[in-house]
């Protein structure tokens, strides 16, 4: 990943857009402050193995699901909460 400014974008757009059809990603910098991503447009997966997400979830952290409730309840509260109804109304 290579980082370019705004204005170098602009003097050498011919030069960058060869770089990044050839697999090549810049971040451009506006004033300092990353603004945007050129990168090839196949270069981003539309499908993931099973297998591949299976090992990552396998590494993933568990999830506090009673934690998880209490800091949404204390966020937006618990008073229009769904799916809390005994099994014989749902």
């Amino acid at each position: 990943m290579k980082t370019i400014t705004q204005r170098e974008l602009a003097a050498r757009s011919k030069a960058v857009l060869d770089d990044v059809e050839a697999g090549e990603t810049y971040h451009v910098t506006r004033n300092g402050t990353e603004i945007a991503e050129v990168r090839p447009l196949g270069s981003r997966r539309r499908f993931v193995p099973l297998d591949e997400l299976q090992r990552k979830w396998r590494n993933a952290p568990a999830v506090d699901t009673a934690r998880m409730r209490a800091e949404a309840d204390g966020f937006f509260g618990d008073e229009d909460r769904i799916g809390d109804e005994p099994e014989e109304r749902r």
